[in-house]
C-alpha cells in the first residue's frame, strides 16, 4: 500500500510538471550558443513561476515578455550556424589558394558556403596559383570577372565544392559520380577529377569540410557554353560593313578590287614604308597582306611576347618603355598584323638601369633607343651563331634607318655593337612564334657615330727639282774638257 502511495506521487509530480520545464529538458540535449541562452531565459521563467503567486493579467505579460526573448534568442535563418576559426571555410581564405580564395569573395559567395557549411560538411577543390594566373586564357578571365557574369562565376566555383567529405582513401580506380552544389557531376577515376590530377590530396582538414589541391581550373560545360556564345556574338558585332563601290572618276566605271593576296605571302612594301609617320619615318601606305581581314593576329601577339618577359623576369624595363612610354607595342602590333615579321634585342633591367637622364631626356629618345634594337627580320640564336661563325662580322637592318646592328662572333656566342658599347646574347629564345622574335641582351645598343676626320696641318714641305743624271761617258768627258760645256756645270 506504502508502494502504491508513492508511485501515485511520482506520477502527479510528473503531470504537474511546467511546458516551461519540459521545454528546457529538451533544449539541454543541445549546445549552441543562442540555444544556451534560451535556457538561461527558460530556467529563470520556470523558477519565477514556482515561487511566485500571479493572478491571470500578470501571467500573461510575462509570458508577452518571455516571448519577444525567446525570439531573440532563436536563429534568425535556420541552417546559418556560426562560423569558428576552425572551419574549413576560414582556412580557404587563409591557405596558399589566395586567387581562389579571391575569386569566391569576388563572386559574393561566403554567405552561401557559410549556410552549406552549416548544414553538412563540405570539400573543396583548389586548384593552384599559376593556373588561374599563368595557364589561364586571359579572355575566358576577364569573361569572368564582368559583373554581368556574376552567375557564370559563382556556377563555375560551385562546381568546385561537394556538400559532402570525400577523403583520400575514398578515391578509387572505378569511375564515380558525386553532384556539386552548382547541380552538376563531377566524375572520380584514377586519382583524377574531371581528368585533372589531384596533386594534394587531404591538404588542409577542418572538422566541417576538407580541401584537396588540384592542377588546373574545373570549367562546367554551360559556363563553357555561356563563354563561347558571348565571344561568338563579339565576333559578329566586331564585323564592319564593307562601304560602297567606288567609281573611277576617268572612265566613270566601277573599279576594280585588287587581287587577293594569300595568307602568309610576305609584304610588298619594306617595312620602313609601313611604319606610321614619325619624325624621320614616311607616311604609313596602304594595308598589306593582313589588312582587313586579319591573317595575322600581331595585337595578340605582342601582347603574348610582352608577357613572356615579365613572366620570364628581368626584363620589367623593356616591357613597361614598350607598353607605358612609347606606343611601340601599338607600332609592332600593326607591323606583324601587315605581315611582317621582327626580332627584338631585349635589354634586361641591369643594362636598362645605366642608362642615364641625358640618354632620355630628349625628345623621342626612348623611342629611337627602341628602334635600334629591333630587326626587321626573324632571326634567332642559332641562325645568328651561324651567319656570324660563317661570315664574320653581319650588319642587320634596324628599323632606326639607316643604322644598322653590327654582330660578331665572341667567346662562342654572339656580341652586338662594338666598342665599350657592345652587348653579348644573354637569355636566347625568350620568345620565339615564327612572327616575332626576343633575344634577351646585357647590354643597351647606340649606333656608331661618324666622327669626321680631320686633316693634319703640318709644315708645307719645299720640293726640290732633281738635277738631270748623267751617263758615265758624259761624266768622263767632262772630268777631261772641264766645265767648258753647259751640260758640265
Amino acid at each position: 500500500m506504502k508502494l502504491y502511495t508513492t508511485k501515485k506521487k511520482q506520477k502527479e509530480e510528473e503531470t504537474s510538471q511546467s511546458p516551461i520545464t519540459s521545454l528546457y529538458q529538451i533544449l539541454s540535449l543541445f549546445t549552441n550558443q543562442k540555444i544556451n541562452k534560451l535556457k538561461t531565459i527558460l530556467h529563470f521563467a520556470d523558477t519565477f513561476f514556482s515561487t511566485t503567486t500571479m493572478d491571470d493579467l500578470s501571467k500573461l505579460l510575462f509570458f508577452l515578455l518571455l516571448t519577444i526573448s525567446i525570439t531573440t534568442a532563436l536563429p534568425d535563418k535556420p541552417g546559418s550556424g556560426q562560423i569558428n576559426s576552425n572551419s574549413v571555410l576560414v582556412a580557404l581564405l587563409d591557405s596558399h589558394y589566395t586567387e581562389l580564395a579571391e575569386l569566391v569573395e569576388k563572386a559574393l559567395l561566403l554567405q552561401t558556403l557559410e549556410e552549406a557549411v552549416g548544414q553538412h560538411n563540405i570539400t573543396i577543390f583548389a586548384p593552384r596559383n599559376d593556373a588561374l594566373e599563368k595557364n589561364l586564357d586571359p579572355e575566358f578571365k576577364s569573361f569572368l570577372l564582368q559583373p554581368k557574369n556574376l552567375k557564370s562565376l559563382q556556377s563555375l566555383l560551385m562546381f568546385h565544392i561537394l556538400p559532402k567529405r570525400i577523403t583520400s582513401p575514398q578515391f578509387s580506380s572505378a569511375v564515380v559520380s558525386h553532384r556539386t552544389l552548382s547541380n552538376d557531376h563531377l566524375h572520380f577515376t584514377n586519382g583524377k577529377v574531371n581528368s585533372a590530377e589531384i596533386t594534394k590530396p587531404d591538404d588542409l582538414t577542418r572538422p566541417d569540410g576538407i580541401i584537396h589541391g588540384i592542377e588546373r581550373l574545373l570549367i562546367p560545360r554551360s559556363v563553357q557554353e555561356d563563354f563561347n556564345r558571348r565571344r561568338s556574338l563579339r565576333s559578329i558585332a566586331a564585323v564592319l560593313p564593307e562601304g560602297a563601290p567606288e567609281v573611277d572618276p576617268r572612265t566613270h566605271r566601277l573599279k576594280k578590287k585588287p587581287a587577293p593576296i594569300p595568307a602568309g605571302a610576305p609584304p610588298v612594301l619594306p617595312v620602313y614604308d609601313a611604319m606610321s609617320p614619325g619624325p624621320s619615318l614616311a607616311p604609313a601606305p596602304a594595308p598589306g597582306p593582313g589588312g582587313p581581314r586579319h591573317h595575322f593576329n600581331g595585337e595578340a601577339q605582342v601582347k603574348d611576347f610582352i608577357h613572356t618577359l615579365l613572366h620570364y623576369g628581368g626584363y620589367n624595363e623593356m616591357a613597361d618603355i614598350l607598353v607605358n612610354l612609347t606606343s611601340l607595342a601599338t607600332e609592332m602590333g600593326r607591323l606583324v598584323s601587315e605581315g611582317y615579321v621582327l626580332t627584338v634585342l631585349a635589354p634586361n633591367d641591369e643594362a636598362m638601369a645605366k642608362l642615364t637622364t641625358d640618354q632620355l631626356s630628349e625628345p623621342g629618345a626612348p623611342e629611337q633607343i627602341m628602334y635600334y634594337h629591333i630587326i626587321p627580320e626573324y632571326q634567332t640564336e642559332e641562325s645568328m651563331y651561324n651567319s656570324v661563325r660563317r661570315f664574320g662580322k653581319i650588319r642587320y637592318d634596324s628599323l632606326r634607318f639607316p643604322h644598322k646592328v653590327e654582330a660578331q662572333e665572341a667567346d662562342g656566342s654572339v656580341k652586338f655593337g662594338h666598342g665599350d658599347g657592345s652587348a653579348y646574347l644573354f637569355d636566347p629564345d625568350i620568345y620565339t612564334d615564327g612572327r616575332i622574335s626576343v633575344q634577351g641582351i646585357d647590354g643597351v645598343l647606340f649606333p656608331e657615330e661618324k666622327t669626321p676626320v680631320e686633316k693634319k696641318t703640318g709644315v708645307p714641305v719645299v720640293k726640290k727639282a732633281p738635277k738631270p743624271r748623267r751617263g758615265k761617258l758624259m761624266e768622263v768627258a767632262c772630268t777631261m774638257l772641264g766645265s767648258q760645256f753647259p751640260t758640265c756645270q
